[in-house]
């Protein structure tokens, strides 16, 4: 970890906040009928994994809730890879669209994944009294 001071400074972070606002401005052309089924699904699970990432960080004292909010951070880019590939096969994205988004998912899942496994990278460690 490169002495970095905010979350927002997280590369993973970045990449899934531009993910969702991607999601967000491509689901504004869903039809009108999804509004409340797979547009706020898409649209909740894609924000859900930046702000996991932002709880995860303020949890950086406690390695095990650390973990576990980049697990949860994990999940839901696992289900906003199923909400695009649903959107896909309902003709709401081109495949060139469901590709890229998937593929930005793929990205910020593979961060996600290092960070878990180097957890004493990303972890402040305890103070020891003496």
């Amino acid at each position: 970890m490169a002495n970095i001071r905010s979350f927002k400074e997280l590369r993973v972070w970045q990449h899934a906040i531009v993910s969702a606002m991607k999601i967000f401005e491509i689901s504004k052309g869903f039809p009108r009928e999804e509004k409340f089924s797979l547009t706020d699904q898409i649209r909740r699970s894609s924000r859900s994994v930046a702000a996991n990432i932002t709880e995860a960080w303020r949890k950086r004292r406690y390695p095990a809730a650390f973990v576990s909010k980049l697990n949860d951070a994990e999940s839901e880019a696992a289900e906003t890879q199923t909400w695009i590939e649903i959107a896909f096969r309902c003709g709401y994205l081109t495949k060139e669209q469901a590709k890229d988004l998937d593929m930005q998912y793929e990205a910020v899942l593979s961060q996600l994944v290092v960070m878990i496994s180097q957890k004493e990278k990303w972890t402040i460690p305890a103070k020891t009294t003496r």
